[in-house]
């Protein structure tokens, strides 16, 4: 029984810490998921030479996902206009192309992520799925608190 509550405090310390630090709800998810593997990378012991190709995966997912992200937000208010002008036609339509921008924007994540994985050693790379086994425990302890 110890673990488990010592498993729930450190969720609930990690949640109400991520809580603290951000500034607005709009950041919330993004920033937390950001500073998350930012450290989970820290604790990997990266080589300047993997860091240097990381950056670059990086900086290249954020280069492709720019103009669908300038889509999504753009389709977003469109569908808001839709929904205040009751046009269900078009609330369909521009939903299923939400559906399709945000598919692409996750192609480019899940395609970015597999690039870091294969720059990551076999060592990293099991010690990596150890930290995300370990978040998802947190995370799941953290949304049973909730229920």
């Amino acid at each position: 029984m110890n673990r488990n509550v010592i498993k729930i405090l450190a969720a609930v310390a990690l949640a109400a810490s991520l809580a603290v630090a951000q500034s607005s709800p709009a950041q919330t998810a993004g920033g937390a998921k950001a500073r998350i593997r930012q450290r989970m990378m820290a604790k990997l012991n990266l080589t300047a030479d993997q860091k240097t190709q990381i950056k670059a995966i990086q900086q290249q997912a954020k280069a492709d996902a720019a103009p669908l992200q300038t889509q999504v937000q753009q389709n977003r208010e469109a569908l808001q206009a839709a929904v205040k002008s009751d046009n269900t036609g078009q609330i369909q339509s521009l939903a299923a192309t939400q559906g399709s921008l945000q598919g692409q924007l996750t192609s480019i994540r899940l395609t970015a992520q597999a690039k870091v994985y294969a720059v990551l050693t076999p060592a990293q790379q099991a010690q990596l799925a150890a930290m995300q086994a370990k978040l998802q425990e947190a995370l799941k302890n953290l949304k049973a608190l909730g229920q």
